[in-house]
């Protein structure tokens, strides 16, 4: 009987981790597409900048966020592999240390959303200032 206990209790456990981790690597998907889709949106903005603004500090503060993007990007695919590999093979219980790990990556993927969004409000700032003639 508690031979049975003890397997029912491992089996839960393992459930649960790997359940954790689905929903890390779920999340991690979410990320990494919407960096995706930035980056994206920095080509169209550079092209502006090149043709309409001629911006030397523009074309400066596209290719840093652009560098900043490329680095978080690097990072979490490397992440994303050491979640698949645990998922698929590890033994390490889902502990409050591996949802620190997680928690800092969100906050770097956060804090590079918030520097974004403040330079796209800029970039559009400069871009309202042009009429057409």
């Amino acid at each position: 009987m508690a031979l049975l206990n003890n397997q029912q209790t491992y089996k839960n456990a393992e459930n649960q981790r790997k359940l954790f981790l689905q929903k890390d690597l779920n999340e991690l998907q979410i990320w990494m597409l919407a960096l995706e889709a930035f980056n994206n949106e920095l080509e169209h903005l550079s092209m502006i900048e090149k043709q309409l603004l001629k911006n030397s500090s523009v074309s400066s503060a596209i290719l840093a966020i652009r560098r900043k993007n490329v680095l978080i990007m690097a990072n979490l695919c490397k992440y994303e592999q050491e979640l698949k590999t645990e998922y698929e093979y590890g033994q390490v219980e889902y502990d409050l240390n591996r949802l620190k790990i997680h928690e800092q990556r969100r906050a770097n993927y956060l804090k590079l959303i918030t520097d974004c969004n403040s330079f796209r409000n800029q970039f559009y700032f400069l871009v309202r200032k042009y009429q057409r003639k």
